[in-house]
């Protein structure tokens, strides 16, 4: 155990830490984070708008109200992509020590520029921003210019590259000023990229994105094979201390966002018709990772019976209310850290296979329709399994899906938990022993 551990410690630990601490996965956590909280406010107006009562949708449309709705729906989602693109420039910038909100700003004006327009109909037609670009379908795009127009922007900024205002200028006024120059470069380069790709038989950056980065990481987001990889990633930098979450959905969670809105669209278009992703953030968040990362609601449920006992450890003891109650809203920290699991090898086994197996059976289950799928509702991910499982399907069967994979994660952490709560057990009665024989000899 102590040679692996070491291993661990000596070959996963160095890259663990450099992702980890990597400006620009860190950025896209954050320009993610930035967007959540529309994505959410949107899902509460998409659940009522879906509520599976008999005739409550037929009643919502004959009143005009789902009309209504659905326009809150579209106002809250179909943003997701351009404020990414804000909070990705913001936080890289902020990370370089320079103004973020001028950054942040500069890279939407920059989103919107290689953005292509349509015509409206009617008497005048005028000119408009297609929504579908704001929202999901141009989350890819707007990561990747909120990432470039933040760096381009420090770059200019950290280098002094900039006009510079009397002292007595308020500092508000002053940080405008200072954005003119890279935020003339940053709007006259993504321009330059507009009017190349309207020359050339690509069509759009949102086309040319989706067609060469989106593809392949829609395969490993959305296939399973792919989630179980990625999975066991999630787990292995946790087991070395690395917020696995941080690393893994940084890349993956806009892949996982696109499909959840996909899904979301077909579910207002055809309420009782086929969704096109089995994969997608609430698959993630509230069928594979119950209780938080390697799906410890299964230790944490172990923790508290085998606490229960008259000669529990006394860790044991301590720790099962220490954990349980946020380990029921997926907050594991105390977990991982207290127990440990942290470079803990007697849990790596469950902590590794404990979300993969949940993976398998949850989309399983969705792909032979035994389950419904992800409807296009989100939710935070604190909120508890087995609620959150019918939120997020609109049916009692995503329920009974996250009830067996609950039991199955209890069945798989028990046994080794409950050689752990030996070894601790003899390891206080060894202390104790030593303290009594040390009064002795006193």
């Amino acid at each position: 155990m102590s040679k692996f551990n070491d291993a661990l410690e000596k070959h996963l630990l160095p890259v663990a830490s450099k992702l980890g601490s990597n400006k620009i996965l860190i950025s896209l956590r954050d320009g993610i984070i930035v967007a959540m909280p529309l994505i959410i406010i949107g899902s509460i107006f998409l659940v009522i708008s879906g509520i599976a009562i008999p005739g409550w949708i037929e009643w919502l449309t004959s009143t005009g109200i789902l009309e209504y709705l659905t326009k809150a729906v579209n106002g809250t989602f179909g943003l997701m992509g351009l404020v990414a693109c804000f909070g990705v420039a913001h936080s890289i910038a902020k990370q370089y020590n320079t103004d973020g909100v001028s950054a942040g700003i500069i890279s939407m004006a920059a989103f919107l520029v290689v953005t292509p327009n349509v015509m409206t109909g009617g008497k005048k037609p005028e000119e408009a921003i297609p929504q579908i670009y704001m929202g999901s379908q141009g989350l890819f795009v707007a990561l990747i210019i909120g990432i470039i127009s933040g760096l381009i922007f420090q770059w200019f900024i950290n280098r002094d590259i900039k006009i510079k205002m009397p002292d007595q200028v308020p500092p508000a006024v002053s940080k405008s000023f200072s954005a003119l120059i890279p935020g003339a470069v940053i709007i006259i380069l993504w321009l330059c990229v507009y009017v190349a790709l309207d020359l050339l038989p690509f069509g759009n950056i949102h086309k040319l994105i989706i067609n060469t980065l989106g593809v392949p990481l829609s395969f490993l987001g959305g296939s399973l094979i792919g989630t179980i990889i990625l999975v066991g990633l999630n787990s292995m930098f946790w087991f070395v201390g690395i917020h696995g979450a941080n690393v893994v959905n940084a890349v993956m969670q806009p892949i996982w966002l696109k499909n959840i809105d996909e899904n979301r669209l077909a579910y207002q278009a055809h309420p009782n018709g086929d969704l096109p992703h089995i994969i997608t953030q609430p698959f993630i968040d509230n069928f594979v990772f119950m209780g938080g990362s390697g799906s410890t609601i299964g230790l944490i449920v172990v923790i508290a019976v085998l606490a229960l006992k008259h000669r529990a450890s006394k860790v044991t003891k301590m720790m099962a209310p220490l954990t349980f109650i946020p380990g029921l809203f997926n907050i594991n920290e105390p977990t991982m850290f207290g127990i440990p699991v942290v470079l803990n090898i007697r849990l790596i086994v469950p902590f590794v296979l404990a979300p993969m197996i949940n993976a398998t059976i949850t989309y399983t289950a969705m792909s032979t329709g035994l389950v419904h799928l992800t409807n296009g509702t989100a939710m935070p991910w604190t909120m508890p399994p087995i609620l959150s499982g019918f939120l997020a399907t609109g049916h009692i069967s995503g329920s009974l899906v996250q009830i067996v994979c609950i039991i199955i994660d209890i069945l798989l952490y028990y046994p080794f938990y409950r050689a752990m709560e030996k070894y601790n057990i003899i390891a206080e009665q060894e202390e104790q022993s030593q303290v009594t024989e040390g009064n002795k000899n006193n």
